[in-house]
């Protein structure tokens, strides 16, 4: 069988990075398949549904918290290959072909360690490793969009959430309405809210400037 794996959210400030791994026959996923960056949020909802219904495919996703994100130990790279590995073990049997979305600039040293993550869970798998793959093959076309669409309702419950706080905008540091809403939470309560990630430096230079501003106060 076929394995594609794929991630969204690994930039962003807010939120979790989330993995998924579809387990298919091309031939049985819905029509319209693309990466999800090319698509619509409509769109992406209707096939992720799509795709969560058909008995034929089989469906992994992982969020990767901020605890995590946040851990010294580790970094994105480590965190994404063992994202999509525990997506994949969840879905995968011994001997599916799995096709990875690299999240690496080593392809092949993604997918080797891709692998070898899958393999101390039992399960005993060949990995290809490509850069663009969302874009290329329709199973890992539709992993992107499964995870894409969780870390968009993700995002959704932040914003109910914090509401209070005002927007909370895309989650990503470019993003004004996400920098505003950062300090506007930390400017109200002393402090970040758990949903971000600590260790980015967006939310080390709302602290120093919330810090800066009340020495400024005093």
């Amino acid at each position: 069988m076929y394995v594609g794996a794929d991630e969204a959210g690994k930039g962003p400030v807010l939120g979790p990075m989330v993995t998924a791994a579809v387990r298919a026959d091309p031939a049985d996923l819905p029509d319209g398949i693309d990466d999800s960056k090319r698509l619509s949020p409509s769109r992406r909802e209707a096939l992720a549904s799509e795709i969560h219904e058909r008995s034929a495919v089989s469906v992994g996703v992982v969020r990767i918290g901020t605890d995590r994100i946040d851990d010294p130990a580790t970094d994105m790279n480590r965190l994404t290959v063992a994202g999509q590995a525990e997506a994949v073990a969840a879905v995968a049997a011994d001997g599916d072909r799995v096709v990875v979305d690299a999240g690496d600039v080593d392809e092949a040293r993604f997918g080797r360690r891709v692998r070898e993550a899958v393999g101390e869970a039992g399960i005993a798998i060949d990995v290809e490793s490509r850069h663009g793959a969302d874009e290329s093959d329709v199973v890992v076309g539709a992993a992107s969009i499964v995870a894409k669409v969780d870390r968009d309702r993700a995002v959704a419950d932040l914003a109910a959430a914090y509401g209070a706080y005002g927007a909370i905008g895309s989650g990503y540091p470019s993003d004004p309405t996400t920098r505003e809403f950062l300090r506007q939470y930390v400017a109200d309560t002393g402090d970040l809210p758990d949903c971000a990630r600590r260790s980015w430096q967006t939310c080390a230079d709302v602290l120093t400037a919330a810090d800066q501003s009340a020495l400024d106060d005093f």
